[in-house]
């Protein structure tokens, strides 16, 4: 009988601990992190740049903006950020397969800086078109990010870690969604002057970034699956753990590398042509989708407008709009705490129930608002209760899915469906999303109530758990789950080798 290798000492595990946190901060801050910060950070100054795009255009035309241009020109751009995340997700498959996962995450931050320029210099140059640019540009930027972050995160993390770690892009992403919101009160950055610099300092998070991710190992999948620098992996391995045995860890990856082997990388659209993946395919339009439909992510770029709907009174809305955020980064720490003990599907259909639940309260609520002086804070609160919910499910869990969910021949092409999906989604909401809250006033929440009914039901019926098991072990229970495989899968050339993600 072989011996068992020993067990790591404490300071090794110290350190494995220690490189492993550095490595989601590292990839954090100016990822997710990014998206959280410029998703929230221009609801403060939307009355000031509202007053520049209209003291702008009289200057150029000699005549106000009309009210309905007006609406028009603020959707666009609060919307030009998602617009510019549906290029980011077309990039990002690409990037990480050329540059590697961490290079992708570092060369993305010329986007930032593009970005942070232009929106310093918009008053100053009278242009309301290079806020239109800033925007796109840093949604470029949280579009890569979205995607690869996850990816890289996923791929570097230990299996009984890996739900964990891969949720702590959740966790930045409301970190960003909450310190957007308090650098944009009043009292520090949100004021009628400051608002070129508010925007601008999306520069902050991408020179964290810029300063301490090339210090930290790249993800081993990649280096032996995709680049068979078992060398290189070897010692991204002994970082990321902390101690020198990673054997079986190493195993581990040759089996799956050895799965890969002879199959080229996916297209997008072979997810859903290949029956072995259709299903997967399919269950990651539905809840990509409804992570962006079910309403939550509008509440950050129109929480002033939700919140003087329901009744607020004005001078106390910007801290309101601090506790959205709160609630979500709270929730989230807490769906990242019990992942691994309670499951994905749990988390995803509880999390649904939930949202169902708050949301027709808060439609109630904004129905009965006149006749009971209460109401308002009613409404308030079911908000909160809306995001906590999001966050304890969906937030999280329906990042991971691509990771878990799709081999490493697969996981770039998901990666782009699910971030194209994302990004449509939630640029066509926010685009319309005036209108609605126009139109359907105290009936808001009626569309999202009945996506979150209809994700719900779909997460109980078609998605399998996941929790504590190998890329290997799930590819093989979801095969097992394809009644129309039998051998439908194109014909694979044993011989020949073929890097598993090259396009």
């Amino acid at each position: 009988m072989e011996d068992e290798p020993e067990p790591p000492s404490r300071s090794r595990t110290q350190l494995r601990g220690r490189v492993l946190l550095l490595t989601i901060c590292a990839a954090g801050i100016g990822g997710t992190f990014q998206f959280g910060y410029n998703l929230s950070i221009i609801n403060a100054p939307t009355w000031h740049i509202q007053e520049f795009i209209n003291e702008t255009w009289q200057a150029r035309t000699g005549g106000p903006l009309p009210d309905h241009l007006m609406l028009l020109v603020w959707s666009f751009v609060v919307s030009f950020f998602p617009l510019g995340g549906i290029c980011g997700a077309l990039l990002a498959g690409p990037m990480a397969i050329t540059l590697g996962r961490k290079k992708s995450l570092l060369v993305n931050n010329i986007f930032v800086v593009v970005a942070a320029i232009m929106f310093g210099f918009s008053r100053k140059a009278g242009s309301f078109e290079m806020i239109l640019l800033g925007r796109l540009l840093v949604g470029i930027s949280a579009g890569v990010s979205m995607n690869i972050q996850p990816m890289y995160l996923g791929e570097s993390a230990p299996k009984e870690l890996r739900g964990a770690v891969a949720m702590t892009s959740a966790i930045f992403t409301a970190l960003g969604i909450m310190m957007g919101q308090i650098v944009g009160l009043r009292e520090l950055l949100g004021g009628p002057q400051a608002w070129p610099l508010l925007l601008a300092t999306c520069l902050v998070p991408g020179v964290l970034q810029l300063a301490s991710l090339p210090l930290l190992p790249e993800s081993p999948r990649y280096l032996l699956i995709d680049r068979g620098d078992t060398k290189a992996c070897v010692t991204a391995l002994q970082q990321l753990r902390g101690h020198r045995d990673v054997a079986w860890e190493l195993e581990e990856i040759e089996k799956e590398r050895v799965a890969c082997q002879g199959h080229r990388s996916r297209r997008p659209w072979e997810l859903f042509q290949d029956p072995a993946l259709r299903r997967q395919g399919i269950t990651l339009v539905v809840l990509s989708s409804a992570m962006e439909l079910c309403g939550n992510d509008s509440v950050y770029a129109y929480a002033s407008s939700i919140f003087l709907e329901a009744g607020v009174p004005e001078d106390k809305v910007q801290y309101a709009i601090i506790g959205t955020g709160s609630c979500e980064l709270f929730a989230v720490l807490i769906s990242c705490v019990v992942t691994e003990k309670v499951g994905r599907r749990v988390l995803l259909i509880g999390g649904y129930s939930m949202m169902t639940c708050w949301g027709s309260i808060f439609t109630v609520a904004l129905s009965l608002q006149s006749s009971f002086h209460w109401m308002p804070y009613l409404a308030m609160s079911c908000t909160f209760a809306f995001i906590l919910s999001f966050g304890i499910g969906p937030a999280g869990v329906t990042g991971i899915l691509a990771t878990e969910l799709f081999d490493q021949t697969a996981r770039p092409a998901a990666y782009m469906v699910c971030g194209m999906l994302m990004w449509t989604m939630l640029f066509l909401l926010w685009l319309g999303f005036p209108f609605m809250l126009a139109s359907l006033s105290h009936l808001l929440y009626i569309p999202f109530i009945c996506v979150c009914i209809c994700a719900a039901i779909y997460t109980g019926l078609f998605l399998p758990e996941t929790k504590g098991k190998t890329f290997l072990e799930i590819s093989k229970e979801l095969q097992r789950r394809s009644s129309s495989r039998q051998e439908q899968g194109p014909t694979r050339t044993g011989s020949e080798v073929i890097m598993s993600t090259e396009f």
